[in-house]
This record gives C-alpha cells, sequence and structure tokens, in this order.
C-alpha cells in the first residue's frame, strides 16, 4: 500500500491533538483567545470546508470551543490571490494570538503583513525554499506548520500515469506560476528527470487561467500519447478542477492529479497527502501556541498518511485498463 509514513523522523514530533495528554487539556479560563485563518479555496466547495472541519475537530478535541474560550475567525480566498492579500491584511489587523495559512500564495501574503503574530501553514510544498523558516527543525522565526509534498512527488504522479495510461508518449505538467512553489521550479527538475528515464517527452506547462487551461489541454488531445500531470501549486489547479476535468475528458488525456478531490470530481487518478489529516494536525501547534509555545521552536512537520484515488468510470471512458499495480495500491475508487 501506498499509505505511510513521507518521512521517518520529523513527523513524530507533533503527535495527534487526541493524543495529547489529557493534563494538557485543561481549561484554558475566562480569557477569549482569537484565531485568524485564511483558506485558499472557497466556502461552498465540499472539499475545502472538510478541510477546516479537520482543524477545528483537532482543536476541540484539545479542549478549544469557539464561542467559550476560542473565536476564529476564517476568510476564503477561492483561489484569488488579490484576494489572499487582501484578507491577510484584514485578519493581521484583528491581531489574533496565531494564523493558520493554508497553502503557499496565503502564507506569503500574510508573511507580508506580519513577522511577530505565530503563523501555522498548512499545506505548503517548500518552506526553506520559499524562505518562511530557516530550516524544517528550527523554523527560527514567527512562523512553523505542516509541508504536504516533498519535489520528488512529480517522479511518482508521472510513473502512476504511465502505468495507467502505458502508451503515453508526452506528458505536460500544469502549474500556474503565480501560485506554484519556486514558481513551477520546485517540482519541475524532478519530473523532467522521471520523463528521461520511462522516455516520455516533458512539457512544461505554465498557464494563469482558464483559456490557458484550455489551450494545453486542447493541445495534448490533438494526437494520441498526450498525458498530463497537475501540480500541487497552491490551490489554483484546486479552484480550477471542474474546468481541467471537464477539458480533459472531452480531449481524451488521462490525467493523474495530486488530490483525492479532482476524482471524487472525474477525475482519472490521483495520489498525495491526506489533505484532511495535515489540517487535523495543524490545530496540534495552534493549540500549543495559544499555550506558550515559540513558533521557532517548533519542527516544521511532513505528511504521515497518503491516499490514492481512482475513478473507475472515467478509466472506461479513456478506453483504460487498470493494472493491478494500481488495484492493489488504491484507497477510494469512484465507480
Amino acid at each position: 500500500m501506498l499509505r505511510r509514513t513521507f518521512i521517518a523522523g520529523l513527523a513524530g514530533a507533533a503527535a495527534s491533538p487526541a493524543l495529547w495528554p489529557l493534563a494538557t487539556r485543561a481549561q484554558q479560563g475566562d480569557r477569549m483567545r482569537r484565531v485568524g485563518v485564511l483558506m485558499v479555496g472557497d466556502e461552498n466547495d465540499l472539499d475545502a470546508k472538510a478541510y477546516f472541519t479537520g482543524f477545528t475537530q483537532g482543536l476541540t478535541e484539545l479542549g478549544w470551543t469557539a464561542g467559550r474560550n476560542v473565536q476564529i475567525d476564517i476568510r476564503w480566498a477561492a483561489g484569488s490571490v488579490d484576494r489572499m492579500r487582501t484578507f491577510a491584511k484584514e485578519l493581521v489587523g484583528l491581531q489574533p494570538d496565531v494564523l493558520l495559512a493554508n497553502t503557499t500564495p496565503v502564507t506569503t501574503a500574510l508573511r507580508r503583513e506580519t513577522r511577530t503574530i505565530p503563523i501555522v501553514f498548512a499545506v505548503v510544498a517548500d518552506p526553506v525554499g520559499d524562505g518562511f523558516v530557516d530550516g524544517l527543525a528550527r523554523p527560527g522565526g514567527n512562523i512553523t506548520g505542516f509541508i504536504n509534498i516533498e519535489a520528488a512527488m512529480a517522479g511518482k504522479w508521472l510513473q502512476l500515469l504511465t502505468e495507467i495510461a502505458p502508451g503515453v508518449k508526452r506528458a505536460a505538467m500544469l502549474f500556474n506560476p503565480d501560485t506554484a512553489p519556486g514558481r513551477g521550479s520546485y517540482y519541475l527538475p524532478a519530473f523532467e528527470a522521471a520523463c528521461r528515464s520511462l522516455k516520455v517527452e516533458p512539457i512544461a506547462a505554465p498557464i494563469r487561467g482558464e483559456a490557458d487551461i484550455e489551450t494545453a489541454i486542447t493541445s495534448l488531445g490533438r494526437e494520441p500519447g498526450g498525458g498530463l500531470i497537475v501540480m500541487s501549486d497552491g490551490g489554483f489547479m484546486f479552484v480550477h478542477r471542474a474546468a481541467i476535468i471537464s477539458l480533459a475528458a472531452a480531449n481524451k488525456v488521462p490525467v493523474v492529479y495530486p488530490n483525492n478531490a479532482f476524482v471524487r470530481n472525474g477525475g482519472l487518478l490521483a495520489y498525495g497527502p491526506d489533505r484532511v489529516n495535515i489540517f487535523y494536525r495543524s490545530s496540534s501547534y495552534v493549540d500549543r501556541i495559544l499555550r506558550g509555545a515559540k513558533p521557532a521552536e517548533l519542527p516544521v512537520q511532513v505528511p504521515i498518511k497518503f491516499e490514492m484515488a481512482l475513478n473507475a468510470k472515467t478509466a472506461k471512458a479513456l478506453g483504460l485498463t487498470v493494472p493491478l499495480s494500481i488495484e492493489l495500491s488504491v484507497d477510494e475508487v469512484i465507480e
């Protein structure tokens, strides 16, 4: 099974909130604490809401109840960098005790507004490369949090693409340079190396809007042998997943995604970390900071649970036979 510990060592430092000693979950007294949350998704998106629910569930298990001893101010950016910046300024202006930042561009927006209020990030790929922390073991500033995917995952996505669609000869990696880690450079070297190894032509496909998405996918579908990998890029792809899935289906392009939400919406295959679990675990750091811990002293954590999802109906529509290697590894099958 592919559900496993991602990197041994650091992951154990932040235990599941439910496993914290009961003594640490004592009553907080009468003082109301304030937590600001900036989510990259849309407030009407069921998957985005599930991530936030994972966070609040963890807080509840640690003794924090909204309206009793904690006030949670949440804003939804709906994938817009402009909204991220506007809401970052707004949330910092509320002077919360701690901020929860969802994705790299959101963390960037909040960091522009404060170097003193503690920030816990959830679903960030390269916090060292993006300058959020000095190092994983010792963050060193006002920011720490939970990584979602390392760069080598790009090779795994390509491997899965060639397993489920062995006819792929050209593979494009779709990303938005305005939101992707390193403007796309974080994943591209591993993707290109995997393409060389598997004798697949690599195509970097930077996009910034749905017109660009249509151009990229249509071009892949013009002749047989085209395949696509959707980069985990800070929320843009997640917000625009309906358009990507629809265009891939219309152009008969097999696609591997970084998030099970794509597969539940009709995408072919996905592999990546359990994002609800990441948000659930992030509540443990918010809790520790509310109790006096410093972000500089809390090591950045890595994923501990991974998921693979397959949409069998989409595979059939593309004329693909699902190999045994994927059948044995998949955690969720959409019929």
